[in-house]
Parts: C-alpha cells; structure tokens; sequence
C-alpha cells in the first residue's frame, strides 16, 4: 500500500566546520584549522539514517542551485534516499558555520537559506509523497506553518512524528498530531512553558501528554529515553558504549524510532531499537558518517 516507510520534511544544511585554538572575540581574528564540509540539517539527516537502516525513504525539503546543493543531494543519493521531493531554488542552501575548540565545544551560526523558503505550498504540493508514506517525521529548522501544513495533508492511516528542534511553542493542531513528539530535556521545557512542574522526566512527560500528544517520547542522553502514552509512561534503558562524537545521534534516533513504529513495533519496542542505533552513531565522528546499518545495530 505504501511506496515509503518514512517520508521526512524538513532542513538540509551545509556545515562549514573549522577547529580553532580558542574562538575569537569581538574584532579579533584567529587562526583555524582546514575547513572541512559536511551535509547536515536534521532533515537531511534523518533521512540518511532510516535510509541506512533499510528504510524506504523520501526526502521533502529544498537546496539551493548551488554546489552546497549538489553535495547535500549526493549525500542523500549515496545512502538510498528517494529525492523526488527535494526542491531546487529560491535562495542559497542553508549553511551552518561551525568552530569547535580543543575541548570539543562549539559555536555555531546558521543561515536558513533555502529551509527557510519551504513552504506550505510545497507541502500541497506533494500530496502524493504523503499519500505513499507510512510514517512522516518532522522539526523544527523549516517554518513552523509549514510544519503546519504537513500535519493538515498527513494521509489518514500513516503516523506523524515530530522533533520540535530548534524549540518553539507549538499550535494544539500540531501537538494533536503527533505520536509521538519527541524531545530533550531542554525542548521539553521550551514547550512546557508555565507548566514545566516537577524535576522528573515522567513529569513532564505526563504533563506533554495533557497538552494533546497521543504519545511522547523524552531522550535522556546517557540514561536512555522514557516513553509515554495513555498505557503508562516507561523507561528505556540506554546502551552503554564509548562516546567519541554525540553529533547527529538524536537525529538517528528519531529516524530509527519513526521507521520501526512504522513497522508495526510498539513504542517502547521502537525506543529500544532506536537507542541502539543511537549508541552506535555516537560511536563515531560525525553526523551522517557516523549512522549505522542495521547489520552493524543487530551487532552491538
């Protein structure tokens, strides 16, 4: 019935990353390492993740005619991932300019660029691709009526997952939709508000719960996540591995979670599979290098 596993809309970046002894301050200049070129936005990444897990994949998202373009649908491409739904045009491709100082902390700017011109009409657009899709996931990097409009064109048996990142207020519309929404501590917060009560995770997912979501889903980092929906709120133990690079793991943990939900796994069962994915990719520098197979999940 269904042509994709998981249709993801939303961001595609260029990062532009440079290593510096220390980041400069105001109208000083430093000196830094060769800049090395990534794809990312968690759009894109996403999409490479289930794409690596075997999923059946579209992409809905837009690039510029650029050559940062280009590399982000090569990327794309190479991991299997359908692109019919990746517009080209409108306005450069979104950049992420990013230094990273010995310790590992970084500094980041980030130019929309093109993200920032997909909009609801594109989603009306591709009512086909949702139509084909079991699973759709979605965040935050793209306007937020235009998440909007993914709710409204969902096709009325598949399933929508949201990671509201970067975190903003969301409509009751979309918080209806979701299942499950999918957030840090730090997100969870953001969307609480005045109602961020209690100092545990099953607090606030409790309290997500109330505000409309049929189920959602709280990543704990080294603690693994906790689930939550109206048979209970569970934890989900993490997989204890050595950490070398955690960038990007959230997002292939959000791919994997929409992708075995879509396979008829339950939510508790689709965590667990999702944090171990998680813990591979965090295994490894990187974003999108950093995702594993399912061959190299089954091994961990």
């Amino acid at each position: 019935m269904y042509d994709y596993d998981l249709l993801v809309v939303g961001s595609a970046n260029a990062d532009l990353v440079i290593g510096v002894e220390r980041r400069p301050g105001a109208g000083e200049t430093v000196l830094g390492s060769d800049l090395a070129v990534h794809p990312g936005g968690k759009g894109a990444n996403q999409a490479v993740a289930a794409a690596r897990l075997g999923a059946r994949t579209a992409l809905l998202a837009r690039v510029g005619d650029d050559a940062y373009g280009r590399l982000l649908l090569d990327s794309q491409r190479s991991a299997g991932v359908d692109t019919v739904g990746v517009l080209v045009g409108g306005a450069p491709t979104g950049i992420a300019l990013i230094t990273v100082d010995p310790s590992g902390d970084n500094s980041i700017v980030v130019s929309p660029g093109a993200n920032g011109r997909l909009a609801p009409e594109d989603v009306s657009a591709a009512g086909s691709l949702f139509h084909a899709s079991r699973v759709v996931s979605a965040q935050l990097e793209i306007p937020l009526e235009t998440v909007v409009e993914v709710v409204r064109n969902l096709a009325p048996e598949s399933r929508f997952v949201l990671n509201p990142s970067p975190p903003r207020p969301l409509p009751q519309e979309v918080l209806a939709a979701c299942d499950p929404l999918i957030v840090n501590e730090h997100e969870a917060k953001v969307i609480l508000g005045s109602a961020a009560v209690g100092d545990s995770p099953e607090d606030w997912a409790r309290i997500l719960l109330a505000k409309g979501p049929r189920s959602v889903v709280v990543t704990l980092g080294a603690e693994g996540a906790l689930v939550a929906s109206a048979q209970g709120v569970s934890r989900v133990p993490s997989v204890k591995v050595d950490v070398v690079d955690t960038t990007g793991a959230g997002d292939a943990f959000t791919a994997a979670l929409a992708f075995r939900l879509g396979t008829g796994e339950s939510l508790a069962e689709a965590a667990a599979y999702a944090a171990r994915v998680g813990a591979v990719a965090v295994t490894r520098e990187g974003a999108q290098a950093s995702f594993p197979t399912a061959t190299e999940v089954a091994a961990l």
